[in-house]
């Protein structure tokens, strides 16, 4: 039988799998050639999850008919999250994986306030200080880059936003629902709104939206994309039902050690040092943030019968 002790290793070794992993996904997506637009990826991207997690819930009898109300969440978790992945994926086009993976950081700090505004929840004023210099953090990553490329290194901070509200969504949802359900059913709502965009705009010439036949390399890049976001996201979906949320998601900041290393291998990418004064504080301030959730829930636990 497995035991509760169990479950948590398990739980953090497929966290440290998607920081291993998702990286590598995303360099997939940035190694995608110009001429194939962000929303196609972004179909493979989804369509494949798909293809693979929904005939795999319906097989392990796992699926069901979402009522009105389900239906509607998952649109609107499907939005934010094609969203934020194509913000993401357009920002790398342009900027090195860790650094765009570095701004992306902030969402542990734009859901812990959103937990305050949102859910009531009890944010203590240390925290809200974590958040800001994390903040702070972030703009020594954006400088540079902004410099260099405008609005377009604002992107991984919209992307921050978009799945902080995915998140704070999927919370309740997650609990009642088996992960490859949700993401299956969150690749089928995502591929609802991106295949009538795809049709809409097929020969208007639009590069963010006008399909391409992909070709040779394109293919496989796009397969990439597609099965590394399955199994990645399948990864951190696992982790979060196994282990406590405050016990993994530290170790998601190994996202930016994978990132480096696959960004100067593959591209040649490599932080300058402000970048990582950056990365540094951003990391800092997160680490703390979650040790003082992790001591407030440790709190909350009520004592054990004597």
């Amino acid at each position: 039988m497995t035991q509760p002790n169990d479950r948590v290793l398990l739980g953090i070794l497929c966290m440290v799998a998607f920081a291993a992993i998702a990286p590598i996904m995303d360099a997939f997506a940035k190694a995608t050639p110009d001429y194939i637009p962000v929303m196609e990826i972004l179909a493979f991207r989804f369509g494949i999850q798909g293809l693979c997690l929904l005939p795999l819930a319906l097989s392990l009898r796992m699926a069901h008919r979402p009522g009105l109300r389900e239906l509607g969440l998952h649109m609107m978790r499907a939005v934010l999250i094609v969203v934020a992945t194509g913000l993401f994926f357009t920002a790398i086009r342009y900027m090195p994986i860790a650094n765009a993976i570095a701004i992306f950081f902030v969402e542990p700090f734009i859901l812990t306030l959103l937990g305050g505004f949102l859910l009531g929840e009890e944010v203590g004023w240390r925290r809200i200080v974590a958040c800001m210099v994390g903040f702070g953090g972030a703009i020594f990553v954006i400088q540079p880059s902004f410099q260099d490329l405008g609005l377009v290194a604002l992107f991984p901070l919209g992307t921050a936003l978009c799945f902080a509200l995915y998140m704070v969504m999927t919370r309740n949802m997650a609990r009642a629902t088996h992960p490859i359900t949700l993401q299956a059913y969150t690749a089928l709502a995502a591929m609802l709104i991106i295949g009538p965009l795809l049709f809409a705009f097929d020969g208007t010439g639009n590069a963010l939206l006008d399909p391409a036949m992909p070709q040779g390399f394109a293919v496989w890049m796009l397969l990439g994309v597609g099965l590394l976001s399955t199994v990645s996201h399948l990864f951190i979906s696992f982790s979060v039902r196994l282990a406590p949320a405050a016990t993994v998601a530290p170790l998601q900041y190994l996202e930016i050690v994978a990132a480096t290393a696959v960004g100067y291998w593959w591209f040649g990418d490599f932080p300058n040092a402000l970048t990582w004064v950056g990365i540094t504080i951003i990391v800092g301030s997160g680490l703390y943030v979650f040790t003082r959730e992790r001591l407030q829930s440790i709190r909350r636990r009520p004592l054990p019968p004597v």
